[in-house]
């Protein structure tokens, strides 16, 4: 089968819906439709529809900046379109200023999300939307499928004390949403006086995974090449909040893991094999990365299969990732303390988490499978509250 997403509905109404209006897009390289055309493009070729300037998340327009690396404003050439960055040096680089959207329309916004709380281009999007409210400008979002599945969810609430860009949204980590769906239900718990309106994708269902769908998959950042890193991203992003690569830097990033104090691989396959983690396999290996954490450097670690999709829990797998690092590498595991998302005063990890107590369990020696059994009561509470917001059937 082959789903349409929402830009779809968007080029077919583009006059209708945009035409002689000042308008931002909030767009960047996977911003394609069903047969990978580009959407800024096909937009900026008809001067009705052509934008006042672009948006851009977190690793630019093209998706050349690495992960936390600053994104510049400038001009885009072949578009001739002025583009304007919403990460930059700072915090308050992260939603767009008042005076920006002052004097438009319309925000539409059209970026591939990847179905976890930290990746941030749902937190560019609600900052985004609260901004629109109080200027009192349209926001339009063209839906895209979540490459996850909109079933299940894995995590529990974010803190207060840690919220943050990777922890903007009070929802699970694995969230079970659309950017369409997530807008509905922020709108809402924020109480947000906006005019919202949700072009959404044709043929979808909660259950369909990326594979299930008929599109083609475009890296929407450089380090998420294809569908299985998606899946496994909820989990081994983790890592980024320790002193364990995670794979950046191979070509194989968010799939393997491990660092040059692991000295036996095979000890740590063995150790995650012992959990029987569902729809998951470690395979032992040695890899060195080019760039990133331990670049240059032999590391130890492990491969993590997806075995069964449907059984395959990633925030679980994190976890016990976590818990197997610390048992077997006590003295040389550690926490990352440099500033992370322009956080400073806070473990990376915990704002990855959203909830310190798990990290201060899984150092007291708790079972991952008991700590993600003790977020069910979260999760639930989370389909229920999520329920008015849904988009798509079962």
């Amino acid at each position: 089968m082959r789903v349409r997403p929402g830009c779809e509905r968007l080029i077919e109404e583009a006059r209708r819906l945009l035409g002689g209006r000042p308008y931002a897009l909030c767009v960047h390289g996977a911003s394609v439709t069903s047969r990978g055309n580009s959407v800024a493009e096909r937009l900026c070729a008809d001067p009705a529809t052509r934008p006042q300037f672009l948006v851009v998340p977190e690793h630019g327009l093209y998706g050349e900046q690495a992960y936390m690396e600053p994104v510049s404003d400038g001009v885009e050439p072949h578009l001739g379109v002025p583009v304007v960055s919403l990460y930059g040096s700072s915090a308050r680089s992260l939603a767009p200023s008042e005076d920006l959207l002052r004097g438009l329309d319309a925000v539409v916004f059209d970026l591939q999300d990847v179905g976890a709380r930290y990746y941030t281009y749902l937190a560019t999007m609600a900052l985004t939307l609260e901004v629109c409210s109080r200027v009192g400008v349209q926001f339009i979002v063209c839906d895209r499928p979540n490459p996850i599945g909109l079933a299940a969810l894995e995590g529990g609430h974010v803190r207060p004390h840690l919220r943050s860009f990777v922890g903007y949204l009070d929802v699970p980590v694995r969230h079970g949403l659309t950017a369409g769906e997530a807008a509905r239900l922020h709108a809402a718990f924020a109480r947000l006086d906006l005019d919202l309106l949700v072009l959404e994708c044709a043929g979808l269902t909660r259950s369909l995974l990326w594979p299930d769908l008929g599109l083609p998959f475009v890296p929407p950042s450089p380090n998420m090449p294809d569908f299985e890193t998606a899946l496994l991203y909820p989990g081994l992003c983790l890592l980024e909040g320790t002193n364990a690569s995670e794979g950046r830097g191979t070509t194989t990033p968010f799939k393997v893991f491990g660092a040059p104090y692991v000295r036996d691989p095979f000890a740590l396959a063995a150790r995650l094999s012992a959990f029987g983690l569902p729809g998951a396999a470690f395979r032992p290996l040695f890899f060195t990365p080019l760039a990133d954490k331990w670049a240059g450097q032999r590391c130890g670690g492990v491969q993590t299969l997806v075995l069964d999709r449907a059984r395959f829990r990633p925030f679980l797998t994190g976890l016990a990732i976590l818990r197997a690092l610390m048992d077997l590498a006590p003295g040389a595991f550690a926490y990352r303390r440099d500033a992370y998302e322009f956080v400073e005063d806070r473990l990376a990890l915990d704002l990855l988490l959203g909830d310190d107590s798990l990290r201060t369990a899984l150092e007291q020696g708790a079972d991952p499978r008991d700590l993600a059994a003790s977020l069910a009561p979260q999760e639930r509470d989370f389909a229920e509250a999520r329920r008015p917001f849904l988009l798509y059937p079962d």
